[in-house]
């Protein structure tokens, strides 16, 4: 009779390979700094700003070792692989949407385009997913570009939001002022967001390093 029992305690935990470890880290870095900007809504005090966009870059560092450390232990799962995407929808699609709110882009068109960058980043990760496993049916090994900019470019963007944030151009003194269209208010800052989810879902072709 076999001892092995199919339902132990934590048993997707312990499935789990050191690489997935990293990428956990990544989406906690990721919910803290959505935490870090709705404190700052509280408060007023720019210093969790600054925290916000810390821990997106935490959390690059943390999608970067994660992917490092698979490969050296040449452990890949589709576990894995769909938990890094869940996890960089955290960190590189909402996170960074709701600092570029919280930093003053709350108009209804900002709103919006930051809403389609969201939107971009969740199908950029879903059409690399299906494009990696059509390789692995293929027997055609793994992915060897990607198709749009990956989605953790937008740390690009919580990097300006973190210069402005320095120079104390949130709000009302956000860097390009803002625009009133048909009685809503649109803040061009915002603009940046709408280049990068665009981007994303673009068929440009970046070699995978």
């Amino acid at each position: 009779m076999s001892t092995n029992d199919p339902k132990k305690p934590f048993q997707m935990i312990r499935e789990f390979t050191l690489a997935d470890w990293f990428t956990l880290g990544n989406a906690i870095c990721g919910t803290g700094a959505m935490f870090s900007i709705m404190t700052y809504l509280q408060t007023g005090l720019v210093t969790h700003v600054y925290y916000a966009c810390w821990l997106v870059l935490a959390a690059f560092i943390f999608d970067v070792l994660d992917g490092r450390i698979a490969r050296w232990r040449q452990k890949t799962s589709v576990l894995g692989r769909e938990l890094d995407s869940l996890a960089d929808v955290i960190s590189f699609g909402v996170a960074p949407a709701l600092i570029a709110y919280g930093c003053g882009m709350q108009g209804l068109y900002d709103r919006v385009i930051l809403t389609a960058f969201v939107a971009c980043g969740v199908s950029r990760l879903a059409r690399y997913n299906v494009t990696a496993e059509a390789f692995s049916q293929e027997g055609q090994g793994k992915v060897k570009h990607f198709e749009g900019t990956p989605i953790p470019t937008s740390l690009l963007l919580v990097g300006v939001l973190g210069l402005a944030a320095s120079q104390g151009a949130l709000h009302q003194a956000l860097w390009f002022g803002s625009v009133s269209i048909a009685g809503f208010t649109l803040h061009p800052l915002v603009l940046m967001f709408a280049v990068s989810g665009s981007l994303m879902v673009s068929r440009i072709r970046i070699p995978k390093l």
